[in-house]
C-alpha cells in the first residue's frame, strides 16, 4: 500500500500566510473610513494541516465579518516571534483587538499585561493562557479529548494491551489537559492497559523517532493515541507501513489508532481503515468565533457564563471567559457526516 500525500489546501494556506507583509499595516488603524474595528491576527504555525485549515476559514470569515483586518502574521510555533508580531500589530498597525493562539500558554503573560494596559482585548484560540487577561478563549474541552480517546481505545482493546501516547507539549494547556485526562481515564477504567507516554513537543519527527524505538522494544504494541493528527498522522502511517504494521481495521495485526484534530487526511484514513477514530477540533468554528468575539470586544460588548446560541457553553476562568465549542468523536460510523468541517473544506 502506497501512502499518498494530499496537501493542496494546506500548501495554499501556507503560501498566502507567508507572503503577507507587515509593512502594509503602517497606514491602517482604528480610524478606518467606515469606522469598522481593526483586528490583528497571528496564526501559530504553518506546518500543521489543522492550523492551515483554520487559516483558510479565517480568510473566509474576515471577508464577511465587517472588520478591517491587518496583514496576518505567523509566529511559526515560536513564542518570541509571537510577542514581536503582536507588538507590531499593536504599535504599528493600530489593532483594536488581537486574535492569537499561543502555543506556550505560560510564556505570554507579560504581553497580555501590556495589551491590557493599552486596553486592547485579546481572543485566544485553542489555547488558554495560564495568566494574563483574555477577553475570550475560543476552545473546545481538551480534557474531553483525552477522555474520549481513552474510552475508545480501551473499549476497542477490550481493556488490555499496550498503547503509545504521543503527548503534546506539556508546557501548553492543551498538552497538559489531554495528557492528564487520558492518564486518569486509563488508570480508573482500564488498569490492565500499559500506556507509554511519549512527549513530543507537538513535533511529528519526534513522535516518529520515539515510536520507532518503542516498536523495537514492544513489537506487540496494540494502540496509539495521537494528540494532534495534523502533525503526527503522516509520519505515523509512514512508519507503520515501513514496518509492515499498517493493516486496516478488522485485519489481524491492526494497531488501533485514535487521534485529535479531525483534518481531512484523518477522515480519509478512517475511511481506509488505517486509523479508527479522531476527535474533530472545529477549525471552522475556531475561526468564526475568534473573529466574532474580536469584533465584539472592539465594539465594547460583554458576555456572561452560560449556554450560547451555537451549541456551546461559556465558562468563567480566573483570567477571563472561555467558549467551549463542541468537538465530536469521528469513527467509521459517522465519517461521512456533512456537518464535519473536514468534509466541506476545499481540497
Amino acid at each position: 500500500m502506497k501512502l499518498a500525500r494530499v496537501w493542496p489546501t494546506t500548501a495554499a494556506a501556507t503560501a498566502v500566510l507567508t507572503t503577507l507583509a507587515l509593512a502594509t499595516a503602517c497606514n491602517r488603524g482604528a480610524a478606518s473610513e467606515d469606522d469598522r474595528p481593526t483586528i490583528g491576527i497571528d496564526v501559530p504555525r504553518s506546518d500543521s494541516d489543522f492550523w492551515n485549515s483554520y487559516a483558510h476559514y479565517l480568510r473566509k470569515d474576515i471577508r464577511t465579518a465587517g472588520v478591517d483586518d491587518l496583514p496576518v502574521t505567523n509566529s511559526q510555533n515560536d513564542v518570541t516571534r509571537l510577542i514581536a508580531n503582536v507588538e507590531v500589530l499593536q504599535k504599528t498597525g493600530g489593532a483594536e483587538a488581537i486574535i492569537m493562539a499561543p502555543q506556550e500558554s505560560g510564556a505570554i503573560t507579560s504581553t497580555l499585561d501590556t495589551l491590557a494596559d493599552a486596553k486592547i482585548p485579546v481572543v485566544s484560540v485553542d489555547t488558554r493562557p495560564d495568566e494574563g487577561d483574555v477577553y475570550m478563549v475560543v476552545r473546545a474541552d481538551n480534557r474531553a479529548y483525552g477522555t474520549k480517546a481513552c474510552e475508545f481505545l480501551g473499549e476497542q482493546l477490550d481493556g488490555e494491551g499496550k498503547v503509545a501516547e504521543f503527548q503534546g507539549a506539556l508546557d501548553s494547556v492543551n498538552g497538559r489537559d489531554r495528557s492528564e485526562a487520558f492518564a486518569r481515564c486509563m488508570k480508573e477504567r482500564f488498569p490492565k492497559i500499559r500506556v507509554f507516554e511519549l512527549p513530543t513537543g507537538w513535533k511529528g519527527e519526534v513522535a516518529s523517532a520515539k515510536l520507532r524505538s518503542l516498536l523495537a522494544q514492544h513489537p506487540d504494541l496494540s494502540g496509539i493515541y495521537m494528540q494532534a493528527g495534523g502533525v503526527f498522522l503522516q509520519p505515523t502511517l509512514e512508519l507503520l507501513e515501513e514496518n509492515g504494521l499498517l493493516k486496516p481495521a478488522g485485519e489481524k495485526g491492526h494497531i488501533t489508532v485514535v487521534s485529535n484534530d479531525g483534518i481531512p487526511q484523518e477522515l480519509d484514513a478512517i475511511r481506509d481503515g488505517y486509523i479508527d477514530a479522531t476527535v474533530s477540533q472545529p477549525a471552522d468554528l475556531y475561526a468564526k468565533y475568534a473573529v466574532y468575539y474580536a469584533k465584539a470586544a472592539a465594539e465594547g460588548r460583554t458576555f456572561k457564563p452560560g449556554p450560547t446560541d451555537h451549541d456551546s457553553t461559556i465558562v468563567e476562568l480566573p483570567n477571563g471567559l472561555e467558549d467551549q465549542l463542541p468537538a465530536p468523536l469521528v469513527t467509521k460510523e459517522n465519517v461521512e457526516d456533512r456537518s464535519l468541517w473536514a468534509n466541506s473544506v476545499p481540497r
